[in-house]
């Protein structure tokens, strides 16, 4: 599997991650869940990423993956959920790191973030400095932020960060224009969450649960044709290549599901002019989630580039179209008059 650098952080990652809040059910077997671990790392993803709030997946991971930890990057997020420490100060966090090496049976953890902690606690301060010194201590490799909206941006403007986790899929396109490139020029790293949007095309009426419903809903209004392609796939393959996403982490339960998605990372990104069709889907001036206040151009692995307009959404630019160094996520077009 494709193995990319996260950001600048020295480590590398595969293009597919996995996602272990599954395995936070107790209907779940250990003997499942060792193998599905198991088959994870034979199947060649060498991150995982976990949680605190994610229950039996830390203690399930350290438990069945402690004897293979030199072949994956692990991952996990803390800030909350320690007896006798209140969530989100600095006891706290250093407290949930040393009951993360605990549970994962680690002397180190590769990367670990603050999971979706309020703006006013990151410019407090005391969070963000507890997992730098954790990090000196050498508890930790990668001080990391996980979450969205105005959060993220802090994180990735602070310079204290070398990687972040964000939510990147077809229906959720925003982060792409927004904070992805900025990311990519200060060497941060990007993991890609719900990159499947919830599989919300699994539903013929708008789901109940929140997000599900909000994927739901832009699905329709984007009405994308996935011309021939299973809507996993089209999903998958637009979010693990897009411009400035590192690793795409996928959760899953069943063995044969994980195996799918090996196989639709294995078939690279998609054609350009559906790359195209689902960019445009999302950004054209009439959907309500266009964002037209940006203007980047985005360099696929195909080599095609594309340019975001005030008017038009994204366009495939003939001039740039040589520009085909895979290092270049982004460039810069404000500077730009000939759009």
């Amino acid at each position: 599997m494709e193995m990319r650098a996260l950001g600048a952080t020295g480590l590398r990652v595969t293009a597919l991650g996995f996602g272990a809040m599954h395995l936070n059910d107790e209907r779940i077997s250990e003997d499942h869940a060792g193998r599905l671990l198991n088959d994870v790392l034979d199947a060649g993803i060498n991150l995982i990423d976990t949680a605190r709030g994610y229950g039996l997946s830390e203690e399930r991971i350290g438990r069945h993956l402690a004897h293979r930890r030199s072949e994956f990057v692990l991952s996990t997020k803390v800030g909350y959920g320690i007896a006798g420490f209140a969530d989100w100060t600095y006891e706290c966090l250093v407290a949930g790191v040393e009951a993360a090496l605990a549970r994962l049976r680690t002397d180190v953890l590769d990367i670990v973030h603050l999971h979706s902690c309020p703006l006013h606690v990151l410019q407090q301060g005391d969070v963000v400095r507890a997992l730098e010194d954790c990090q000196r201590a050498g508890k930790l490799r990668i001080v990391a932020y996980s979450g969205d909206n105005t959060e993220l941006r802090w994180a990735i403007d602070c310079g204290r960060f070398g990687s972040v986790q964000t939510s990147v899929s077809m229906c959720d396109q925003a982060n792409l224009v927004q904070h992805l490139p900025t990311a990519a020029a200060r060497g941060i790293g990007v993991i890609a969450k719900r990159p499947l949007a919830g599989a919300i095309w699994r539903f013929d009426q708008r789901p109940s649960e929140f997000a599900e419903g909000e994927y739901w809903e832009r699905l329709q209004s984007m009405a994308i044709d996935p011309r021939g392609l299973d809507w996993n796939a089209l999903a998958l393959r637009f979010a693990a290549y897009a411009p400035g996403v590192t690793s795409a982490i996928v959760g899953t339960s069943k063995p044969d599901n994980l195996q799918r998605n090996v196989e639709i990372i294995d078939q690279g990104p998609l054609e350009p002019a559906l790359q195209l069709a689902v960019l445009n889907a999302f950004a054209r001036p009439s959907s309500p989630f266009h964002q037209n206040a940006y203007m980047k151009s985005c360099l696929f692995p195909s080599g095609v580039v594309v340019r975001r307009c005030h008017s038009y959404g994204y366009v495939a630019s003939s001039r740039l179209a040589s520009l085909k160094n895979p290092s270049i996520s982004f460039r810069n077009l404000f500077d730009e008059t000939d759009y």
